[in-house]
């Protein structure tokens, strides 16, 4: 096989099926995966979670992942979000002329590997090949569906006052790790990110309190933009303790270099949950004993005052309101 992507490998022919052949398929084989226009799959009975999301994050890899590893990530912690068991994900490429086939067989493969973890079937796929120019490098798109447990219901309209408001780890990694991977800025830190797949978490979390209110994932926009989405949706206000956010070193000094907001950076391996607040040491408990959410935290409650803001209240015992999101701060982190 050629050692970059031409645009022969679109065209429907050959060079098409071989690609199709010897990266696609070797790393997303499973029972489902079909040669055939759709995939026929087995749906079982209950009510059934659907998402999509495109990736075209830039660098296409940076430390802790890649634009692959994100695309099933993202995909997935969006049906974690409705307390649904990701099952059957497809993906579309377009990849642009020139692009090292080296680099999409890793991006494949970190898919598998992603996949494999977050217990979905990769099933079906497209492939178009863009004139050299027209991509930058690789653009992802996922869609997943999966099964909602029984007796969940998630959702942004149900946060309620006296709820308590969780993290599952320290936030602003993704965004921070974007930043410095581009290297506009010059600095050095040792910022990963924290990409990763959160259902099995999630799973173990609703088993112990099937009563939570929200889960929201905390990608583009990061923490802060999740909440103000959240008091919209249910008319409330949030009061947040900046000595409870937790933020890794790194990403906190350059936050300080940079005037940035950790609250608004991206994360891709952090969710939001919105419980009763009777419940918020059973969930903590879980989720530190559960992958990727060692770290989490409550941060704040949900409260009737000051509703559709923010207000985080300070090291020194200051209030303030967190300025609600603006302009896109890094754009292309997903």
């Amino acid at each position: 096989m050629q050692d970059t992507v031409t645009l022969a490998h679109g065209a429907g022919g050959k060079q098409t099926s071989e690609l199709i052949e010897k990266v696609f398929k070797a790393h997303f084989s499973n029972p489902y995966f079909t040669p055939d226009d759709a995939a026929v799959l087995q749906i079982p009975a209950g009510k059934m979670a659907m998402s999509t999301d495109g990736f075209i994050v830039s660098p296409a890899f940076f430390p802790g992942g890649n634009i692959g590893k994100l695309s099933i990530c993202g995909t997935v912690n969006d049906l974690a979000c409705m307390g649904a068991q990701p099952m059957y994900m497809t993906c579309a490429f377009v990849i642009e002329e020139g692009f090292p086939m080296a680099k999409l067989e890793e991006i494949a493969a970190a898919m598998e590997k992603t996949a494999a973890e977050a217990g979905v079937c990769i099933v079906a796929g497209d492939t178009k090949v863009a004139g050299k120019g027209q991509v930058d490098g690789v653009f992802i798109t996922t869609t997943a569906v999966g099964r909602i447990m029984d007796g969940v219901q998630t959702g942004g309209a149900l946060a309620r006052p006296g709820d308590c408001v969780i993290v599952t780890g320290d936030i602003g990694r993704h965004g921070c790790t974007i930043l410095l991977a581009r290297d506009d800025y010059g600095i050095e830190a040792d910022v990963t990110s924290d990409c990763a797949p959160l259902w099995k978490a999630v799973q173990n979390t609703l088993t112990a309190v099937p009563d939570i209110h929200v889960i929201r994932d905390a990608t583009r926009g990061g923490v802060g933009t999740v909440l103000y989405e959240i008091a919209g949706q249910s008319g409330v206000g949030f009061s947040l303790e900046a000595e409870s956010i937790p933020v890794e070193p790194g990403v906190k000094g350059v936050c300080g270099m940079l005037g940035l907001e950790p609250l608004y950076l991206a994360c891709e391996g952090r969710l939001v949950i919105i419980a009763p607040p009777e419940k918020k040491d059973l969930i903590l408990e879980t989720l530190r004993q559960s992958p990727h959410t060692e770290g989490a935290a409550c941060i704040g409650t949900v409260t009737a005052d000051h509703p559709g803001r923010v207000v985080l209240n300070t090291e020194i015992g200051a209030q303030t309101i967190l300025p609600r999101p603006g302009n896109e701060l890094l754009p292309r982190i997903c």
